[in-house]
């Protein structure tokens, strides 16, 4: 049986089963082991260590007028020193922290900023995939009105070769009336065919992008169907407001948001070249007697160190490294004003689209009643002999025409929608199953994106707060 879906059902199985989304998922449970890894290099590590060693008895001997134990062997024969133990063993735990390395802090910082860059990089995946399983949901209603209309001439048509046909045996019409007919008729077949196969190929897009996989029980049968109708619901939009409301919410900007202060730290990471590290180390220590036997002739203790390290002079390795890490935060805050523009541009775009189709959807519904009217027309002349086939048939095209152009009016100011709600960061109400992953630095004013902040977040000197 083939799936039938609405537009929501349509975007719930994507949100469920598209396979970037699900990519994006996992690239933030990669981030928070990136977390995870570098935050412990800044936490203790406790390491235990066990050696045993046993030697053969036969290999605790002395050759010929060695001494053993302090005594020369009588006659110069070969004797074993009792006293030594043929096995041998040590163990200890060793604990180590890191007490000072600013590298190492400033990178766990520069981890929670991936993690929160891979979030918003999600979002903003989650705001691209909805759009476009509307776009696509939309095509396939638009495929399959166009089909609609296509059959609808088909049929005029092949009522208007049987009406000539007729004519033509009652003598009334020559038969190149017949013959125009049967013209106008073949060339409209093929549309009809090309219209079905843009049906059934944006069924398999939109399937596609759902995750649906081919099923080989529905052989050549479509994969989906879409339920519903093309809208049309006029809205009032304000396009300075609008702006400001996709700044403020975009997930794309707040990803380089980000990577502005993620980069950040990476500057502070290679200044930790020029600092001091330090690290402490600690244990307690278990080890066997070498002149004895016994298992519980031991020496034990706890032992405790404390390591320095400092690059007094590298040759400008650590300079080198600052350097080019300032210079790519230079690029991440030059990108970050760009991406700023990008969303502008954006929205100013799927404004005009909006406009356009708007006016589009008005000029093509009075198209089609006026080509309805002149089909009418024409048909009535022809009967009362006043017109010509000829006529009838550009009425039919016409007809057909207006009715195409409004339901392409009608895609197109879905499809601008569609683009103006992921531009302006409308889509937050389809990721509320999402929540569990969102990181809870993602909440704060550190991703302010208004217009008042500059790339790192902080008031632009031109602003009034």
């Amino acid at each position: 049986m083939t799936p039938r879906f609405t537009l929501n059902e349509a975007i719930l199985t994507a949100l469920r089963r598209n396979p970037d989304i699900l990519k994006g998922i996992q690239e933030i449970e990669r981030t928070k082991g990136v977390v995870l890894e570098i935050t412990a290099q800044a936490l203790p590590h406790v390491t235990p260590n066990a050696t045993f060693d046993f030697t053969d008895p036969k290999l605790r001997t002395s050759g010929t007028g060695s001494f053993v134990s302090g005594s020369p062997s009588p006659g110069g024969g070969k004797i074993s020193n009792p006293k030594l133990t043929q096995y041998s063993y040590q163990i200890n735990v060793t604990g180590s922290q890191l007490v000072a390395n600013y590298s190492t802090f400033r990178a766990i910082r520069g981890t929670f900023f991936q993690r929160d860059s891979a979030y918003f990089a999600f979002r903003n995946i989650l705001d691209q995939v909805i759009a476009t399983v509307k776009t696509q949901f939309y095509q396939v209603i638009l495929n399959r009105a166009l089909i609609g209309v296509q059959e609808e001439q088909v049929r005029l048509l092949e009522s208007q070769l049987k009406d000539q046909q007729n004519r033509f045996e009652a003598g009334t019409v020559p038969r190149f009336n017949v013959l125009q007919a049967q013209v106008a008729l073949s060339n409209q077949i093929p549309q009809l065919i090309a219209a079905r196969n843009n049906y059934r190929i944006s069924q398999l897009t939109l399937a596609k992008t759902l995750g649906l996989d081919f099923d080989p029980r529905r052989g050549d049968a479509a994969p989906l169907e879409a339920v519903g109708e093309m809208p049309y619901e006029p809205r009032e939009i304000s396009l300075v407001s609008a702006i400001e409301l996709g700044k403020e919410r975009r997930p794309f900007l707040k990803q380089a948001r980000a990577n502005v202060l993620n980069q950040i730290e990476q500057v502070h990471v290679a200044l930790g070249g020029f600092m001091p590290n330090f690290t402490s180390t600690g244990g307690y220590e278990v080890i066997s007697s070498p002149f004895n036997t016994s298992i519980d002739d031991v020496s034990r203790g706890w032992v405790f160190g404390l390591q320095g390290h400092w690059d007094l002079w590298d040759s400008g390795e650590t300079y080198g490294r600052v350097k080019q890490q300032r210079a790519l935060l230079s690029e991440t805050k030059i990108t970050y004003d760009d991406d700023v523009r990008q969303v502008e541009l954006e929205i100013q775009q799927a404004y005009s689209n909006l406009v356009q189709n708007r006016e589009l959807i008005q000029a093509t519904a009075k198209s089609v009643e006026e080509a309805d009217e002149a089909l009418r027309l024409a048909k009535a002349r022809l009967d009362a002999g006043a017109g010509t086939q000829l006529d009838v048939l550009n009425a039919q095209v016409q007809l057909a025409t207006a009715e195409s152009n409004r339901l392409q009016a009608l895609f197109g100011y879905n499809s601008s929608l569609a683009e103006w709600e992921r531009a302006t960061g409308e889509q937050s109400s389809y990721t509320e199953s999402f929540e569990g992953l969102r990181p809870r630095a993602t909440r704060s004013t550190i991703y302010d994106t208004s217009s008042e902040r500059d790339a790192a977040g902080d008031w632009k000197r031109n602003a009034s707060h």
